[in-house]
Protein backbone atom coordinates (compact mmCIF):
# COMPACT_ATOMS: atom_id res chain seq x y z
CA UNK A 1 0.00 0.00 0.00
CA UNK A 2 0.95 3.33 -0.87
CA UNK A 3 1.04 6.39 1.13
CA UNK A 4 -0.40 8.32 -1.95
CA UNK A 5 -3.05 6.22 -1.77
CA UNK A 6 -4.22 7.12 1.87
CA UNK A 7 -3.67 11.23 1.92
CA UNK A 8 -1.30 11.98 -1.20
CA UNK A 9 2.05 13.20 -0.82
CA UNK A 10 5.53 11.25 0.31
CA UNK A 11 5.76 9.22 3.13
CA UNK A 12 7.69 10.00 6.54
CA UNK A 13 10.30 7.21 5.84
CA UNK A 14 11.39 5.83 2.62
CA UNK A 15 13.35 2.95 4.45
CA UNK A 16 10.80 0.50 6.59
CA UNK A 17 11.20 0.35 10.39
CA UNK A 18 10.30 -2.21 12.41
CA UNK A 19 9.09 -2.03 15.66
CA UNK A 20 12.22 -4.40 17.51
CA UNK A 21 15.58 -5.21 16.46
CA UNK A 22 18.31 -6.49 18.11
CA UNK A 23 21.56 -4.77 18.93
CA UNK A 24 24.47 -6.51 18.36
CA UNK A 25 28.36 -5.93 18.36
CA UNK A 26 31.55 -6.95 17.55
CA UNK A 27 32.00 -7.97 21.27
CA UNK A 28 28.66 -10.36 20.99
CA UNK A 29 29.88 -11.99 17.70
CA UNK A 30 33.58 -12.27 19.22
CA UNK A 31 32.04 -13.84 22.50
CA UNK A 32 30.08 -16.70 20.40
CA UNK A 33 33.42 -17.37 17.58
CA UNK A 34 35.12 -18.22 21.23
CA UNK A 35 32.60 -21.08 21.92
CA UNK A 36 32.60 -22.40 18.39
CA UNK A 37 36.60 -22.68 18.83
CA UNK A 38 36.54 -24.34 22.19
CA UNK A 39 35.54 -27.69 23.42
CA UNK A 40 31.77 -27.08 24.47
CA UNK A 41 29.55 -25.99 22.28
CA UNK A 42 26.14 -27.06 25.03
CA UNK A 43 26.16 -28.52 28.19
CA UNK A 44 29.90 -26.39 29.33
CA UNK A 45 31.27 -23.65 31.23
CA UNK A 46 29.00 -20.61 29.67
CA UNK A 47 25.95 -21.99 31.42
CA UNK A 48 27.08 -21.58 34.83
CA UNK A 49 28.72 -18.44 33.89
CA UNK A 50 25.77 -16.97 32.60
CA UNK A 51 24.00 -18.34 35.40
CA UNK A 52 25.92 -16.30 37.91
CA UNK A 53 25.50 -13.65 35.89
CA UNK A 54 22.20 -13.22 35.76
CA UNK A 55 22.38 -13.77 39.78
CA UNK A 56 24.83 -11.00 39.94
CA UNK A 57 22.52 -8.85 38.07
CA UNK A 58 19.23 -9.40 40.13
CA UNK A 59 20.14 -10.79 43.60
CA UNK A 60 18.16 -13.81 42.53
CA UNK A 61 20.05 -16.67 45.03
CA UNK A 62 19.85 -19.27 41.92
CA UNK A 63 19.50 -19.03 38.27
CA UNK A 64 18.72 -21.72 35.67
CA UNK A 65 18.75 -20.85 32.18
CA UNK A 66 17.21 -22.93 29.51
CA UNK A 67 15.94 -22.96 25.72
CA UNK A 68 13.65 -20.19 25.62
CA UNK A 69 11.21 -18.57 27.73
CA UNK A 70 8.46 -21.21 27.13
CA UNK A 71 10.26 -23.63 28.41
CA UNK A 72 11.17 -21.41 31.22
CA UNK A 73 6.95 -20.85 32.11
CA UNK A 74 6.98 -24.95 31.62
CA UNK A 75 9.72 -25.95 34.15
CA UNK A 76 8.08 -22.84 36.72
CA UNK A 77 4.93 -24.43 36.73
CA UNK A 78 6.38 -28.20 36.95
CA UNK A 79 8.23 -26.78 39.98
CA UNK A 80 5.66 -25.48 41.47
CA UNK A 81 3.51 -28.81 41.52
CA UNK A 82 1.36 -27.72 38.93
CA UNK A 83 -0.82 -31.01 37.55
CA UNK A 84 -3.84 -32.20 36.10
CA UNK A 85 -6.95 -30.12 37.87
CA UNK A 86 -5.06 -27.55 39.29
CA UNK A 87 -5.77 -23.51 37.78
CA UNK A 88 -3.38 -21.14 36.91
CA UNK A 89 -4.40 -17.21 36.97
CA UNK A 90 -2.70 -15.26 34.38
CA UNK A 91 -3.55 -12.79 31.57
CA UNK A 92 -5.10 -12.66 28.28
CA UNK A 93 -3.12 -9.75 27.11
CA UNK A 94 0.45 -11.72 26.97
CA UNK A 95 1.83 -14.18 24.42
CA UNK A 96 0.03 -17.54 24.42
CA UNK A 97 3.25 -19.33 26.75
CA UNK A 98 1.85 -17.24 29.68
CA UNK A 99 -1.32 -19.19 29.69
CA UNK A 100 -0.03 -22.62 27.66
CA UNK A 101 2.38 -23.42 30.58
CA UNK A 102 -0.95 -24.59 32.57
CA UNK A 103 -1.88 -26.87 30.25
CA UNK A 104 1.46 -28.70 29.79
CA UNK A 105 1.09 -29.48 33.41
CA UNK A 106 -2.83 -30.87 32.78
CA UNK A 107 -3.66 -27.53 34.16
CA UNK A 108 -6.74 -25.22 33.84
CA UNK A 109 -5.64 -21.26 32.42
CA UNK A 110 -7.69 -18.77 34.36
CA UNK A 111 -8.07 -15.54 33.08
CA UNK A 112 -7.80 -12.21 35.49
CA UNK A 113 -8.67 -8.73 33.60
CA UNK A 114 -5.94 -5.84 33.31
CA UNK A 115 -6.04 -2.33 35.00
CA UNK A 116 -7.05 -0.28 32.27
CA UNK A 117 -4.40 2.38 32.99
CA UNK A 118 -1.14 -0.09 33.32
CA UNK A 119 -2.13 -2.75 31.11
CA UNK A 120 -0.94 -5.05 33.50
CA UNK A 121 -2.64 -8.16 35.23
CA UNK A 122 -5.54 -6.29 38.49
CA UNK A 123 -4.39 -8.22 41.54
CA UNK A 124 -8.34 -7.25 42.41
CA UNK A 125 -9.17 -9.34 39.19
CA UNK A 126 -6.76 -12.14 40.50
CA UNK A 127 -8.42 -11.74 43.85
CA UNK A 128 -11.99 -12.76 42.81
CA UNK A 129 -10.82 -15.67 40.37
CA UNK A 130 -9.20 -17.70 43.03
CA UNK A 131 -10.64 -21.10 43.80
CA UNK A 132 -9.97 -24.25 46.16
CA UNK A 133 -8.18 -25.50 42.76
CA UNK A 134 -5.83 -22.29 42.26
CA UNK A 135 -2.72 -23.57 42.18
CA UNK A 136 -0.46 -20.62 41.08
CA UNK A 137 -0.34 -17.27 39.39
CA UNK A 138 1.58 -16.58 36.39
CA UNK A 139 1.72 -12.62 36.68
CA UNK A 140 3.20 -11.02 33.00
CA UNK A 141 5.35 -7.57 33.11
CA UNK A 142 3.68 -6.55 30.51
CA UNK A 143 5.53 -3.92 28.18
CA UNK A 144 8.47 -4.11 30.91
CA UNK A 145 6.22 -2.55 33.32
CA UNK A 146 6.73 -4.50 36.96
CA UNK A 147 3.51 -5.97 38.25
CA UNK A 148 2.34 -4.44 41.68
CA UNK A 149 4.32 -7.89 43.32
CA UNK A 150 3.64 -6.72 46.57
CA UNK A 151 -0.12 -7.00 46.27
CA UNK A 152 0.37 -10.04 44.49
CA UNK A 153 2.90 -11.71 47.33
CA UNK A 154 0.36 -10.68 50.12
CA UNK A 155 -2.34 -12.34 48.04
CA UNK A 156 -0.48 -15.78 47.06
CA UNK A 157 0.87 -15.64 50.56
CA UNK A 158 -2.60 -15.50 52.23
CA UNK A 159 -4.17 -18.35 49.81
CA UNK A 160 -0.85 -20.73 49.85
CA UNK A 161 -0.26 -20.17 46.19
CA UNK A 162 2.80 -19.76 44.17
CA UNK A 163 3.76 -16.79 42.58
CA UNK A 164 5.33 -16.76 39.32
CA UNK A 165 6.69 -13.53 37.31
CA UNK A 166 6.96 -13.78 33.53
CA UNK A 167 9.80 -11.56 33.29
CA UNK A 168 10.09 -12.06 29.53
CA UNK A 169 9.75 -7.99 28.94
CA UNK A 170 11.02 -7.05 31.79
CA UNK A 171 14.95 -7.82 32.55
CA UNK A 172 17.17 -4.36 33.62
CA UNK A 173 13.03 -3.41 35.19
CA UNK A 174 13.32 -2.74 39.20
CA UNK A 175 10.45 -3.05 41.50
CA UNK A 176 10.81 -0.77 44.47
CA UNK A 177 14.59 -0.12 44.06
CA UNK A 178 15.24 -4.48 43.14
CA UNK A 179 15.73 -6.05 40.38
CA UNK A 180 12.94 -8.21 38.61
CA UNK A 181 14.12 -12.02 39.11
CA UNK A 182 14.88 -11.37 43.25
CA UNK A 183 11.05 -10.55 44.62
CA UNK A 184 9.09 -13.39 43.17
CA UNK A 185 8.70 -17.13 43.98
CA UNK A 186 10.38 -17.84 40.77
CA UNK A 187 10.48 -15.48 37.37
CA UNK A 188 11.16 -16.96 33.98
CA UNK A 189 13.33 -14.11 31.44
CA UNK A 190 13.09 -14.77 27.83
CA UNK A 191 16.14 -13.80 25.26
CA UNK A 192 14.35 -14.03 21.69
CA UNK A 193 15.49 -11.26 19.15
CA UNK A 194 13.35 -8.45 19.98
CA UNK A 195 13.67 -9.01 23.29
CA UNK A 196 15.92 -5.61 25.36
CA UNK A 197 18.74 -9.24 26.08
CA UNK A 198 18.65 -11.50 23.14
CA UNK A 199 20.29 -15.00 22.51
CA UNK A 200 18.77 -15.25 19.35
CA UNK A 201 16.22 -17.75 21.53
CA UNK A 202 16.82 -18.52 25.40
CA UNK A 203 15.08 -18.42 28.61
CA UNK A 204 16.03 -18.48 32.15
CA UNK A 205 13.99 -19.26 35.60
CA UNK A 206 15.39 -16.98 39.13
CA UNK A 207 14.42 -18.15 42.41
CA UNK A 208 15.72 -17.82 45.90
CA UNK A 209 14.12 -21.40 46.64
CA UNK A 210 16.71 -24.04 46.78
CA UNK A 211 14.14 -26.71 46.65
CA UNK A 212 12.58 -24.99 43.26
CA UNK A 213 16.15 -24.65 42.10
CA UNK A 214 16.72 -28.31 42.58
CA UNK A 215 13.48 -29.24 40.32
CA UNK A 216 14.24 -26.54 37.40
CA UNK A 217 17.30 -28.40 37.20
CA UNK A 218 15.98 -31.50 36.62
CA UNK A 219 13.12 -30.47 34.60
CA UNK A 220 15.74 -28.93 32.12
CA UNK A 221 17.24 -32.35 31.51
CA UNK A 222 15.11 -34.90 31.09
CA UNK A 223 14.67 -35.32 35.08
CA UNK A 224 18.24 -37.16 34.65
CA UNK A 225 20.56 -36.32 37.96
CA UNK A 226 23.95 -37.83 38.27
CA UNK A 227 23.41 -36.09 42.24
CA UNK A 228 24.62 -38.84 44.90
CA UNK A 229 22.18 -37.02 46.89
CA UNK A 230 19.02 -37.98 44.64
CA UNK A 231 19.99 -41.48 43.43
CA UNK A 232 17.35 -43.91 44.38
CA UNK A 233 19.55 -47.18 43.43
CA UNK A 234 23.50 -47.73 44.50
CA UNK A 235 25.64 -46.09 41.83
CA UNK A 236 27.04 -48.57 39.09
CA UNK A 237 30.63 -46.10 39.18
CA UNK A 238 31.51 -42.64 37.92
CA UNK A 239 29.59 -42.71 34.83
CA UNK A 240 25.95 -43.34 36.61
CA UNK A 241 23.03 -41.50 36.18
CA UNK A 242 19.32 -41.92 36.91
CA UNK A 243 15.95 -40.63 35.67
CA UNK A 244 14.14 -39.33 39.02
CA UNK A 245 11.44 -37.27 37.00
CA UNK A 246 9.87 -36.41 33.88
CA UNK A 247 11.62 -33.67 32.43
CA UNK A 248 11.77 -32.45 29.09
CA UNK A 249 15.51 -30.97 26.77
CA UNK A 250 15.12 -27.65 27.68
CA UNK A 251 19.17 -27.21 27.81
CA UNK A 252 20.42 -23.93 26.02
CA UNK A 253 24.04 -23.97 24.09
CA UNK A 254 27.08 -22.74 25.45
CA UNK A 255 26.86 -20.18 21.82
CA UNK A 256 23.32 -18.68 23.36
CA UNK A 257 24.66 -18.53 26.76
CA UNK A 258 28.20 -16.43 25.61
CA UNK A 259 25.54 -14.23 23.11
CA UNK A 260 23.68 -13.56 26.38
CA UNK A 261 26.41 -13.08 28.54
CA UNK A 262 27.54 -10.34 26.40
CA UNK A 263 24.73 -8.79 25.76
CA UNK A 264 23.79 -8.29 29.57
CA UNK A 265 27.10 -6.16 29.87
CA UNK A 266 25.00 -3.72 27.56
CA UNK A 267 21.92 -4.24 29.60
CA UNK A 268 22.26 -0.44 31.20
CA UNK A 269 23.36 0.59 28.18
CA UNK A 270 20.39 -0.81 26.61
CA UNK A 271 18.00 0.22 29.37
CA UNK A 272 18.67 4.21 29.21
CA UNK A 273 18.26 4.19 25.90
CA UNK A 274 15.04 2.67 26.01
CA UNK A 275 13.74 5.29 28.73
CA UNK A 276 14.77 8.08 26.46
CA UNK A 277 12.99 7.02 23.85
CA UNK A 278 9.53 6.46 25.83
CA UNK A 279 10.23 9.55 27.28
CA UNK A 280 10.20 11.14 23.79
CA UNK A 281 7.11 9.24 22.69
CA UNK A 282 5.37 10.35 25.86
CA UNK A 283 5.76 13.84 25.82
CA UNK A 284 4.61 13.91 21.64
CA UNK A 285 1.80 11.77 22.77
CA UNK A 286 1.06 13.65 26.00
CA UNK A 287 -0.15 16.27 23.30
CA UNK A 288 -2.46 14.54 21.37
CA UNK A 289 -5.93 13.96 23.04
CA UNK A 290 -6.33 10.95 20.59
CA UNK A 291 -3.58 9.05 21.76
CA UNK A 292 -3.65 7.38 25.57
CA UNK A 293 -0.21 7.17 27.03
CA UNK A 294 0.02 4.02 29.45
CA UNK A 295 0.48 5.06 33.33
CA UNK A 296 3.18 3.36 35.48
CA UNK A 297 3.17 2.62 38.89
CA UNK A 298 5.87 4.12 40.92
CA UNK A 299 7.27 1.36 42.40
CA UNK A 300 8.27 -0.03 39.09
CA UNK A 301 11.60 1.60 37.45
CA UNK A 302 10.88 0.41 33.94
CA UNK A 303 13.01 -0.71 31.48
CA UNK A 304 10.28 -0.59 28.44
CA UNK A 305 10.32 -3.53 25.78
CA UNK A 306 7.20 -2.65 23.93
CA UNK A 307 5.47 1.17 23.64
CA UNK A 308 2.19 0.65 23.37
CA UNK A 309 0.02 3.21 21.31
CA UNK A 310 -3.55 3.37 22.44
CA UNK A 311 -6.25 4.84 20.39
CA UNK A 312 -8.99 7.40 21.48
CA UNK A 313 -10.86 5.33 18.28
CA UNK A 314 -14.35 8.00 19.55
CA UNK A 315 -11.93 10.77 18.81
CA UNK A 316 -10.86 9.05 14.92
CA UNK A 317 -13.18 8.42 12.56
CA UNK A 318 -10.85 5.49 11.49
CA UNK A 319 -10.51 2.08 13.14
CA UNK A 320 -7.42 0.80 14.78
CA UNK A 321 -6.62 -1.44 11.23
CA UNK A 322 -6.63 2.01 8.96
CA UNK A 323 -4.74 3.85 11.41
CA UNK A 324 -2.18 0.35 12.01
CA UNK A 325 -2.37 0.11 7.75
CA UNK A 326 -1.62 4.13 7.21
CA UNK A 327 1.04 3.57 9.85
CA UNK A 328 2.82 1.28 7.68
CA UNK A 329 2.14 3.24 4.55
CA UNK A 330 4.38 5.71 6.18
CA UNK A 331 7.25 3.53 6.77
CA UNK A 332 6.80 2.56 10.05
CA UNK A 333 6.07 -1.09 10.37
CA UNK A 334 4.22 -1.08 14.30
CA UNK A 335 2.57 -4.74 15.56
CA UNK A 336 -0.26 -5.69 18.04
CA UNK A 337 0.78 -7.40 21.35
CA UNK A 338 -1.39 -9.29 22.37
CA UNK A 339 -4.84 -11.03 20.94
CA UNK A 340 -6.07 -11.73 24.13
CA UNK A 341 -5.28 -15.33 24.36
CA UNK A 342 -8.19 -17.07 24.89
CA UNK A 343 -9.40 -15.45 21.23
CA UNK A 344 -7.21 -18.64 19.94
CA UNK A 345 -9.29 -21.20 17.72
CA UNK A 346 -7.02 -23.23 20.41
CA UNK A 347 -8.76 -21.54 23.52
CA UNK A 348 -12.17 -21.56 21.81
CA UNK A 349 -12.09 -24.67 21.45
CA UNK A 350 -12.00 -25.98 25.00
CA UNK A 351 -14.49 -23.25 25.89
CA UNK A 352 -13.35 -19.98 26.49
CA UNK A 353 -15.33 -17.39 25.34
CA UNK A 354 -15.40 -13.87 24.31
CA UNK A 355 -16.61 -11.45 27.37
CA UNK A 356 -14.35 -12.96 30.18
CA UNK A 357 -12.17 -9.81 30.69
CA UNK A 358 -13.48 -6.69 29.16
CA UNK A 359 -10.82 -4.46 29.98
CA UNK A 360 -8.21 -6.34 28.24
CA UNK A 361 -10.44 -6.96 25.20
CA UNK A 362 -11.16 -2.87 24.55
CA UNK A 363 -6.94 -2.60 25.04
CA UNK A 364 -6.79 -5.32 21.93
CA UNK A 365 -9.46 -3.35 19.90
CA UNK A 366 -7.35 0.41 20.26
CA UNK A 367 -3.65 -0.75 20.23
CA UNK A 368 -0.47 -1.59 18.71
CA UNK A 369 2.92 -1.20 19.13
CA UNK A 370 5.60 1.17 18.00
CA UNK A 371 9.50 1.11 17.20
CA UNK A 372 11.42 0.88 20.40
CA UNK A 373 14.60 -0.94 20.25
CA UNK A 374 17.95 0.31 20.93
CA UNK A 375 18.95 0.58 17.17
CA UNK A 376 16.54 3.50 16.97
CA UNK A 377 18.77 7.15 16.24
CA UNK A 378 16.51 10.33 17.70
CA UNK A 379 15.83 10.65 13.92
CA UNK A 380 14.18 7.29 13.57
CA UNK A 381 11.79 8.32 16.65
CA UNK A 382 10.72 11.61 15.54
CA UNK A 383 9.85 9.91 12.23
CA UNK A 384 7.57 7.67 14.19
CA UNK A 385 6.22 10.98 15.95
CA UNK A 386 5.59 12.59 12.73
CA UNK A 387 3.67 9.74 11.31
CA UNK A 388 1.05 9.46 14.05
CA UNK A 389 0.38 13.12 14.25
CA UNK A 390 0.10 13.15 10.53
CA UNK A 391 -2.71 10.53 10.77
CA UNK A 392 -4.20 11.54 14.19
CA UNK A 393 -4.94 15.25 11.91
CA UNK A 394 -5.95 13.47 8.90
CA UNK A 395 -8.31 11.47 11.02
CA UNK A 396 -9.24 13.82 13.76
CA UNK A 397 -13.12 14.09 14.12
Amino acid sequence: MSDLAIFGGTPVRKEKLYYGHQCIDSADIDAVVEVLKSDYLTCGPKITELEQKLCALTGAKYAVVCSNGTAALHMACQAAGVSTGDEVITTPITFAASANCALYCGAKPVFADIDENTYNISPDCVEEKITGKTKAVVAVDFTGQAVELERLQSICKKQGLVLIEDGAHSIGTKYKGAYVGSIADMTTFSFHPVKTITGGEGGAVLTNSETYYKKLLLYRSHGITRDAKLLEKESHGSWYYEQVDLGMNYRMTDIQAALIGSQLSKLQKFSDRRKEIVAMYNKAFAELPEIFVQKEILESDTTRHLYILRLQLDKLTCSRKEFFEAMAAEGVCCNVHYIPVYYHPYYEKMGYKKGLCPKAEKLYEEMMSLPLHCGLKNQDVEDVIHAVRKIVNHYRK
